[in-house]
Order: structure tokens, then sequence, then C-alpha cells
């Protein structure tokens, strides 16, 4: 079956170059995608994986005298990642 889908130009940026970058076709990006979506097929990374990317799982950091967030409470760790995330540029950590 055909469909014919109109992305917004940063989508289909985005897309070319996953697309380049893999060695796969946008067909190929876009079914697999959308069976994630619709049929419930697991990603391929995890969801611990992804935490660990987050930086919400790891180990203390102990060279330089500093914890690193990871060893935070989980809201005080989500309140940090949420300011970083939203960080203005220029402004100082507070």
């Amino acid at each position: 079956m055909t469909t014919t889908v109109r992305l917004p130009l940063r989508v289909e940026e985005a897309l070319a170059t996953y697309c380049t970058s893999t060695r796969r076709t946008k067909s190929e990006v876009i079914v697999e995608l959308l069976e994630q979506r619709l049929m419930g097929t697991p990603s391929e990374r995890t969801p611990y994986e992804l935490a660990c990317e987050a930086g919400f799982i790891g180990c203390i950091d102990q060279d330089d005298g500093k914890v690193k967030p990871s060893t935070l409470p989980i809201k005080a760790r989500v309140a940090a990642a949420i300011r970083a995330k939203h960080r203005r540029p220029g402004s100082a950590d507070q």
C-alpha cells in the first residue's frame, strides 16, 4: 500500500541524515517506527539503557570530590535534569 505523508523540513532532514548514517531506506525506517508505535514492538534500547543515557543510573564519581547527580534522590535528579535542559545560555548555576 502506498501512503503519502508531508513531513516538516526539520523531520525530513533528520530522517535523511539517519538513513544515510545507518544505510537504510526511508521506507524501512518509517515502517519500523510505525510498527513500534502501533504494534507495541519494543524499541532497540531498553528502558534501563535509556535511563543510563539520561544520567539517572551510574556510579559515584569521587575523583574530583563532587557527587554525580545519579547519587541524589530521584526528585532532585529530575529537577536537575529539567533545569539543565531549560537553562538559558549565559545564566549562572543556582
